[in-house]
């Protein structure tokens, strides 16, 4: 069992029950945010090993959300992850400039996906 945490911050129930499931199944421990002010707050509480973070959210953007944390002292070492439908190379370029450390596009293959968070969780990409 692993002893990794992840946060993930999406709005889409049916998307958010899925990948907790997928994550959880990996044996890590998921903490669910569904805006993306819950999300900055849980971040600052429980220190995440990884964010996945949706980026078309209501209230306040994934975007904006990925550069106030990396700006904050005490959520900037905490990669973040974009897990997006957004796949337009403008979409991608915009996150990794507010802070992203990767970019995942829904929807993905569980493979592939367990796989990539893995390698993000080593810091391997």
């Amino acid at each position: 069992m692993s002893d990794e945490k992840i946060l993930l911050i999406e709005d889409d129930h049916d998307n958010m029950g899925l990948i907790h499931f997928i994550l959880e199944r990996e044996g890590f421990s998921v903490l669910e945010a569904y805006d993306g002010h819950t999300g900055m707050n849980l971040a600052r509480q429980e220190q995440p090993d990884l964010i996945l973070l949706d980026l078309a959210m209501p209230e306040i953007d994934g975007w904006t959300v990925a550069g106030i944390l990396k700006s904050d002292p005490v959520t900037q070492n905490i990669p973040i992850v974009a897990l997006t439908v957004r796949s337009l190379s403008e979409d991608r370029k915009r996150a990794f400039d507010a802070g992203c450390n990767g970019y995942i596009t829904k929807p993905m293959g569980v493979t592939f996906f367990t796989e990539e968070i893995k390698k993000y969780l080593q810091g391997v990409v």
